[in-house]
């Protein structure tokens, strides 16, 4: 029998595990110009992974639902994957004053290797 929701799940697994090892490689990268860039990168990168993880608990959480409930869920999961990050990204700049360049560099990073995870499904 063919589920559906396990693959789905496997796909987001795969894409997040591949987005936090690119969000460490970016963060190692950035380690010889400065501390600060470095975590200011890991916290950009982590802030997608985090909402990768949020998006996938809610929008392929729940079982087997009507399809109005399953793309309700999947829209409220793509909200909550966006308003993580936004807060992530409002935080380290407003609250903890991280540069500003290593962060969006982090989020671009994290957000783009998710590609590589959905190629090699195939």
């Amino acid at each position: 029998m063919h589920d559906p929701l396990s693959a789905g799940r496997r796909l987001a697994s795969r894409a997040i595990v591949w987005q936090a090892i690119a969000t460490a490689v970016a963060s190692l990268a950035f380690l010889p110009f400065d501390v600060r860039d470095a975590l200011a990168t890991a916290v950009g990168g982590g802030a997608v992974v985090a909402a990768a993880a949020v998006s996938m608990l809610i929008a392929l959480g729940g079982g087997i639902r009507p399809a109005g409930v399953a793309m309700a869920r999947l829209l409220l999961g793509m909200a909550a994957k966006w308003a993580t990050v936004a807060i992530v990204i409002v935080l380290g700049l407003a609250v903890w004053r991280l540069p500003p360049m290593p962060l969006l560099v982090g989020v671009i990073v994290a957000t783009v290797a998710a590609v590589p995870a959905q190629l090699l499904n195939r």
